[in-house]
């Protein structure tokens, strides 16, 4: 009879979690922080990216940059706010995050965990990007991304060709450097690529080029998710374009509520929470706190376009680094041939440090070592030394202190001096 009765309760616990789950989620507007703190979210999981990192005595500023194409970018400058202060060290380093992420996703992870608390520890000078499409890349000078469906055309190409140069030059002129170094995870390491490929002159503005678990071709990928979301978006891209779908995995999304209600508790944490991470990349069991697990979905996924995830779709069947492919008739017209051309990889001279994982089901070791042997000038293809180490793990690990952050502190020595 105990038995029976503590699965009934159970069952009725769960039952009236997701009945009060499925009204907040019908409800037309995004709840209040009030209303999330009442409800018992941690509040790293809905405070913006300026809260948080002041929250916990950093100094934090938010810059706006835009770009030549008009759209309009929330940049943050994070430094340690220790007494006495220590000696910062330069150049600035600019950070750019994932596909479908932000740069709030650098501070998940928590300040004994995240790489961007520990290196402003290390009196690094720190500059987080973000790129148009996510929560804070919704703004444009002429366009309003709720209207205007022009505000979707783009993928990651105009990220690289317009975003993360616009980003450096900003940083360089606010700070008075004459170069950067720069830290790109996955996509934010793809762009950088794209940059230098389409805009070369850009390319020397960075000192060098740490890129963690680089997405660029992904022959290999393993990842049932991108395999089946990325696949039939591109396929699909016309269809959604006539009917008004532009924008996919928005932060505020019914998938992001979803995911930023149920992981708060035990009892969906591991059928839903470590599943879905699963699905999307590996299991590596125990690199992920549970206060970590409470905290991503509150900001994961960030959003971007339908032509975004219809790019990575292309880049599942491309034996290069393809631009984005408009169909032969549109190729044409954009690029003066039928067939979509390489990204010019050779042109990637700056000094390119890579760090990867071995477990990774995203960007596979295989198309990390093409693109290792694919560039000029790679001083280190590095994996972290832990066999299991995956995709997700270079942002949300308890272990990045022990296992990334030396190889980075030891890349950013060769590039760096203390400003005395």
């Amino acid at each position: 009879m105990a038995l029976r009765a503590q699965v009934v309760s159970k069952l009725i616990w769960t039952t009236s979690l997701l009945l009060l789950g499925a009204t907040l989620f019908l409800l037309p507007a995004e709840l209040s922080n009030d209303a999330k703190s009442y409800l018992r979210y941690p509040k790293d999981s809905y405070l913006n990216f300026t809260t948080r990192s002041t929250n916990r005595g950093y100094i934090t500023e938010e810059h706006t940059v835009t770009t030549e194409d008009g759209y309009v970018l929330t940049v943050f400058h994070l430094r340690s706010g220790k007494k006495p202060p220590g000696a910062l060290r330069r150049p600035p380093v600019v950070m750019m995050h994932g596909l479908l992420m932000s740069s709030d996703t650098w501070l998940d992870a928590g300040p004994h965990a995240a790489l961007a608390y520990l290196l402003a520890d290390a009196h690094f000078d720190l500059w987080l990007g973000n790129v148009r499409g996510n929560h804070y890349g919704k703004r444009h000078t002429t366009l309003d991304p709720q209207k205007d469906s022009e505000f979707w055309d783009f993928s990651t190409d105009e990220m690289g060709l317009y975003d993360v140069p616009a980003t450096i030059d900003y940083v360089l002129n606010q700070t008075g450097a004459s170069q950067v170094n720069y830290i790109g995870f996955s996509q934010g390491a793809g762009t950088f690529l794209i940059m230098c490929s389409e805009r070369p002159e850009h390319c020397g503005k960075a000192r060098s080029l740490i890129a963690l678990a680089p997405a660029t071709r992904l022959r290999h990928t393993k990842s049932l998710l991108l395999k089946l979301t990325g696949s039939q978006l591109n396929t699909y891209e016309s269809l959604l374009s006539a009917i008004g779908v532009k924008e996919v995995f928005s932060l505020g999304g019914f998938g992001q509520k979803v995911l930023s209600f149920l992981c708060k508790y035990n009892i969906f944490r591991n059928f839903v929470c470590k599943r879905c991470i699963a699905i999307l990349d590996s299991y590596h069991a125990g690199s992920i706190k549970p206060k970590t697990l409470r905290v991503l979905y509150g900001h994961f996924p960030a959003g971007t376009s339908v032509r975004t995830m219809a790019r990575y779709g292309q880049a599942l069947y491309s034996e290069g680094y393809r631009k984005y492919d408009y169909g032969e008739t549109n190729n044409i017209k954009v690029y003066g041939t039928p067939t979509a051309p390489f990204h010019n990889l050779s042109a990637v001279h700056v000094p390119t440090y890579i760090l990867h994982g071995n477990n990774d089901r995203l960007v596979d070791p295989a198309d990390v070592r093409w693109l290792a042997n694919s560039l000029p000038n790679v001083l280190e293809r590095a994996e972290v030394d832990d066999p299991m180490w995956n995709h997700l793990d270079f942002m949300y690990s308890q272990h990045i202190r022990k296992l990334v952050l030396p190889k980075v502190l030891q890349y950013l020595a060769k590039y760096s001096e203390v400003d005395l």
